[in-house]
């Protein structure tokens, strides 16, 4: 398996790993995987995840050089049954990695504020494919990660709708 890596690694920057889902014999594996990336400091404090019987879920900011972001995204793509969401970031932006059993790994350029950015090249691929105005919206929603949003997107809602739950009683 190819592992994701970043030109420079020069660079300090800070990022957020969010573990949506995990099973309960991988978390032991995970603590250790990540703290070897980006040092003892990243402690995991692992709930139930609710969406997920027998899964659990958890977040850590972590600080390191540039890349470690990848590599943290290619050590837990290798365990399938995960549903991660890695984001690093640097004064000039950073990168997204996102990973779903059912649809793989999707990485992404972010501007200061998260969003995702298409460049030129990406732009240009999706129109000299496209046939029509349905294929060039996929072609752009493929390069958005819109697929990998929408299938995260339940596990960060999951959280608020306890929220809400608990407010109503």
């Amino acid at each position: 398996m190819q592992r994701l890596v970043t030109p420079s690694a020069q660079l300090s920057v800070r990022g957020l790993l969010t573990i949506h889902s995990a099973p309960s014999a991988l978390r032991r594996h995970i603590d250790w995987a990540i703290q070897n990336i980006v040092g003892a400091d990243a402690q995991l404090n692992w709930l139930p995840q609710p969406m997920m019987v027998g899964t659990f879920k958890t977040k850590c900011q972590w600080r390191g050089r540039q890349g470690s972001g990848a590599e943290i995204a290619s050590t837990l793509r290798s365990w399938h049954y995960l549903n991660f969401e890695v984001q690093e970031t640097h004064e000039n932006g950073g990168e997204l990695f996102r990973f779903t059993p059912e649809l793989g790994i999707h990485r992404a350029m972010t501007d200061l504020s998260g969003g995702v950015l298409l460049n030129e090249f990406m732009i240009t691929n999706v129109m000299q494919n496209a046939f029509d105005e349905d294929s060039i919206r996929e072609g752009l929603a493929l390069a958005m990660g819109t697929a990998w949003d929408a299938q995260l997107e339940k596990f960060r809602s999951a959280g608020m709708a306890e929220v809400a739950r608990l407010h109503a009683i």
